[in-house]
């Protein structure tokens, strides 16, 4: 006796049914695949949420009749600028831009002084190096100048307002 050969539509038949018990052995519905933002657009919203923050600070004392301070602050003001020029168009499920939790928002009140200034430009500095590493070459070059100017600031702050 000959053994039983399968046909084709058995198999396509045999295909389906798998394919439907399958399907319904899964619980719900199918979950569409997170989309991540790339690392260089994460570091892009952190320096900038970083900046708004600086410039805000900066603002502030210049409103409460620290001239001195303006040419501090539009420095900053173009180190944002041009780091929004490097953003990309946010995502969907991208997380929009908001203060990191480690560092709070400042605000410009009496207690803030020059050196909480030349210490929030020192860490500010210090910080950009190690974001070096998730940049590509043009945004690192960025990265690098924005962090010596803050380091410039440091020195450059006037001594008393």
């Amino acid at each position: 006796m000959r053994p039983r050969s399968l046909t084709r539509r058995a198999v396509l038949a045999g295909g389906a049914a798998a394919a439907a018990v399958t399907a319904c052995s899964t619980s719900g519905s199918p979950r569409p695949s997170p989309v991540t933002e790339p690392p260089e657009q994460v570091l892009l919203r952190t320096l900038i949420a970083d900046k708004e923050r600086t410039v805000a600070l900066y603002s502030s004392l210049v409103a409460a009749g620290h001239d001195a301070l303006a040419p501090f602050r539009d420095r900053h003001q173009a180190h944002l600028d041009e780091l929004r020029k490097h953003r990309r168009p946010a995502t969907p499920s991208a997380k929009p831009t908001t203060p990191s939790p480690s560092q709070p928002t400042p605000t410009a009140t009496p207690k803030t002084s020059l050196p909480k200034l030349r210490d929030l430009e020192r860490r500010s500095a210090a910080q950009r190096t190690r974001q070096l590493a998730d940049a590509s070459p043009a945004l690192a070059q960025l990265i690098a100048s924005i962090g010596a100017c803050e380091a410039a600031h440091v020195l450059a702050l006037p001594r008393s307002l």
